[in-house]
């Protein structure tokens, strides 16, 4: 089964909050294993911009920092799994990771 799983980076870094990132990684996944890896720019910050966009690439997962309970919500409607409290400069290794174990969502280091 193929998978895209979202990253929200700021500087080539996971962001601490999905909604200020500048870009996301975007990393294909089939047979368990990463096929492709893209960076596209990130969509001026609205209300339900981020979640929509992510639908419409086809992305099934996002691994954020933190991000609101409202954005959350959107991201369940959009069928797009949410993890959160997450920090890593090794986005490849947090996708390998999902892949692999599952990553559990931890603390969320977003203050909304």
């Amino acid at each position: 089964m193929n998978k895209k799983i979202a990253i929200p980076t700021t500087g080539g870094i996971l962001s601490a909050h999905f909604g200020h990132c500048e870009k996301f990684a975007i990393y294909e996944v089939a047979d368990d294993k990463i096929i492709k890896e893209e960076f596209v720019s990130a969509p001026p910050h609205e209300p339900g911009s981020h979640p929509a966009f992510l639908r419409e690439l086809g992305c099934t997962a996002i691994i954020a920092g933190g991000m609101g309970s409202r954005a959350q919500q959107l991201f369940a409607q959009n069928n797009i799994e949410v993890i959160i409290g997450l920090q890593s400069d090794n986005l490849k290794g947090l996708v390998e990771t999902y892949i692999s174990e599952g990553l559990a969502s931890g603390d969320n280091l977003c203050d909304h």
